[in-house]
């Protein structure tokens, strides 16, 4: 099934394709040795997240915005390492 065509490319969809909601995502980047981390709280007044990890002065940093989108919260830390909320340890 083809959604429509735009500059001559196609767009495919599955017909039992579902909605999801991603709640986090990593993104590294090797260049300026950083790495983003955005993650979604439900139930929260603020419950997006923004974290920037790598060689930063004064520590890493966390941002924190309410559901419209407005900065609610900032701030760093000295140690912390970016990686998934989800993961546990395996033993």
């Amino acid at each position: 099934m083809i959604l429509e065509e735009k500059k001559g490319a196609n767009m495919a969809i599955k017909p039992d394709a579902e909605n999801l909601t991603i709640k986090e995502q990593i993104i590294e980047d090797p260049v300026s040795g950083l790495s983003f981390q955005f993650s979604v709280t439900e139930g929260s007044d603020s419950p997006f997240r923004l974290r920037v990890f790598g060689a930063l002065p004064n520590g890493n940093r966390e941002f924190v915005f309410d559901i419209k989108g407005i900065r609610t919260g900032a701030g760093s830390t000295i140690g912390g390492i970016c990686r998934p909320s989800w993961l546990s340890e395996v033993s």
